[in-house]
């Protein structure tokens, strides 16, 4: 009697093996070609032996739009975020087509088997080669957190009130994830905060973004309330959504596994903190999607909605202790205080300030006061 059963397995086993070793063999060919970070991938396309990248040195997308801001350099900029924006695997005929515009020429990298049409395959092979390349995000939602005075602080306190930050991070996370939210989040320290970004995209990810980052000062109110000494921190913190790049950083021969980001929403979110004071909150002015409404909303529209789920998520404790009430606190009935800032370059920049009111079964929050 044949086991058909087994050789399936067997066959299934092979399959595994030989993927594994030909997604092998491609991260070595790349690291080759990468060159410690010299060079970086812009797109790949498969090939019946191999497949084909588009590979440029790493100061060719600052050559290419640097000088003036004319209308040519701003199209060049605007074709290659399109060609950067999501996954990097073209077809053959695009990645001719993009060489040809950039005026560079394609690098061939052979490979012992093809990589196919599986989309699993093409989706493991693509995760590889974004990770020795940049991308480009049109709009994300962003946080920045800053810790206030952290200079002043000994070693040992910073390094406590960075902890503490974190904690507070990922106790938020858990609460969320425990009412069926799920906050992908990533984070590159700033030396005295973070950057922190949802990996998800799209209307509700940003959404949560902003419950999550009301939750984590939430949890840093209570946690400084019951501190002593310097081990908890004030932080001031911002919201924006926004355009950005993600790349990884080069670490001895091979790439970091963690990506950081820049662009225009890391800058505005810095601009903002600037000069904000200790505990305070800033939102940026922007536009953009929420879950299943028509139009783009502001930081207005953000805020209201984002109370409501929170408002609406069941059993929601903090600290062990059920959260009553949580509402804004605004200078006129309805409306968050507008801002209007000037920073160091003497560039304005308008925001909106945010203060809240979080009442827990055993004591009374604010959050944002000046």
């Amino acid at each position: 009697m044949v086991d058909k059963s087994g050789q399936l397995r067997r066959r299934q086993g092979e399959s595994g093996s030989h993927r594994a070793r030909i997604l092998q063999q491609l991260e070595q060919s790349l690291r080759k070609h990468w060159r410690l970070g010299q060079n970086m991938v812009l797109c790949w396309a498969p090939d019946p032996k191999g497949l084909l990248t588009l590979m440029v040195p790493h100061y060719f997308l600052g050559n290419l739009t640097a000088g003036d801001r004319s209308g040519d350099l701003a199209e060049k900029e605007q074709f290659v975020s399109a060609v950067i924006g999501g996954s990097c695997l073209k077809t053959h005929e695009e990645i001719f087509s993009i060489a040809q515009r950039l005026g560079v020429s394609t690098s061939f990298i052979k490979l012992d088997g093809v990589l196919g049409e599986d989309p699993d395959m093409l989706a493991a092979a693509d995760a590889i080669i974004s990770s020795y390349g940049i991308s480009y995000v049109g709009s994300r939602a962003v946080l920045l957190f800053d810790i206030a005075e952290f200079s002043l602080y000994t070693p040992f306190e910073q390094a406590s009130q960075l902890n503490s930050l974190s904690y507070s991070m990922n106790s938020a996370y858990n609460k969320l994830q425990r009412q069926g939210v799920d906050v992908n989040f990533a984070r590159t320290t700033t030396g005295d905060g973070y950057y922190v970004w949802n990996r998800d995209q799209g209307a509700y990810p940003d959404l949560d973004m902003l419950s999550f980052l009301l939750l984590i000062l939430i949890d840093n109110a209570v946690a400084r309330g019951q501190a002593s000494g310097n081990t908890v921190p004030v932080i001031r913190s911002a919201f924006h959504i926004g355009s950005h790049y993600e790349l990884f950083q080069a670490e001895g021969v091979n790439p970091s596994v963690l990506s950081y980001i820049v662009g225009d929403v890391t800058i505005v979110l810095a601009r903002m903190l600037e000069s904000a004071e200790a505990g305070q909150i800033i939102l940026g002015d922007f536009q953009a999607n929420l879950p299943d409404r028509e139009g783009t909303f502001g930081a207005q529209e953000f805020v209201t909605q984002a109370i409501n789920e929170l408002r609406e998520l069941d059993k929601l404790r903090i600290a062990g202790q059920p959260m009553k009430e949580i509402r804004v606190l605004t200078p006129r009935q309805g409306s968050l205080e507008n801002l209007s800032m000037v920073d160091k370059h003497g560039m304005r920049l308008e925001a909106v300030n945010l203060e809240l009111e979080v009442e827990l079964a055993d004591e009374r929050l604010r959050l944002g006061a000046r």
